[in-house]
């Protein structure tokens, strides 16, 4: 009998407990999608509303790294988020941003030819360098 009460507990939680996870929404992020420029875009959160185009101007947070991880920017650390029209970026963000919706959040894989290329960025980006961003789109302006 001790061991038929805590079994019969069991049995009438499991049900509850199965169709909570069977509702809940999925945490995991979507499979990444590289498009004919070479860019890696891989969706962490989605947003709602309509994405952005090119001449709208947008407000961000970032980050961004080395494939090694090393971080060389963010606004996170910075403490406030950017704000910049689209299409006044480099080609991987103007590209990667277009796919987001506000409230989402994206990583960026940037591969040189759309990023800053054989001239690199001054002393922080080398030449022909890869670069990751975690993005997260807070607002569109039209």
């Amino acid at each position: 009998m001790r061991l038929i009460l805590p079994l019969l507990a069991c049995l009438a939680i499991a049900p509850a407990a199965m169709a909570q996870t069977a509702t809940a929404p999925a945490t995991t992020a979507a499979a990444p999608v590289t498009t004919s420029t070479g860019l890696i875009y891989q969706s962490l959160k989605g947003g709602s509303g309509e994405s952005p185009k090119a001449t709208d101007t947008v407000k961000v947070h970032y980050r961004g790294s080395f494939p090694d991880g090393k971080e060389f920017d963010s606004s996170y650390k910075r403490g406030e988020p950017t704000e910049f029209p689209l299409n006044r970026v480099i080609p991987c963000w103007t590209e990667g941003v277009q796919r987001m919706k506000p409230g989402g959040k994206a990583r960026l894989t940037c591969p040189p030819a759309i990023a800053y290329g054989a001239r690199g960025a001054g002393n922080v980006i080398p030449p022909n360098a890869t670069l990751n961003f975690e993005i997260e789109l807070i607002s569109v302006k039209r």
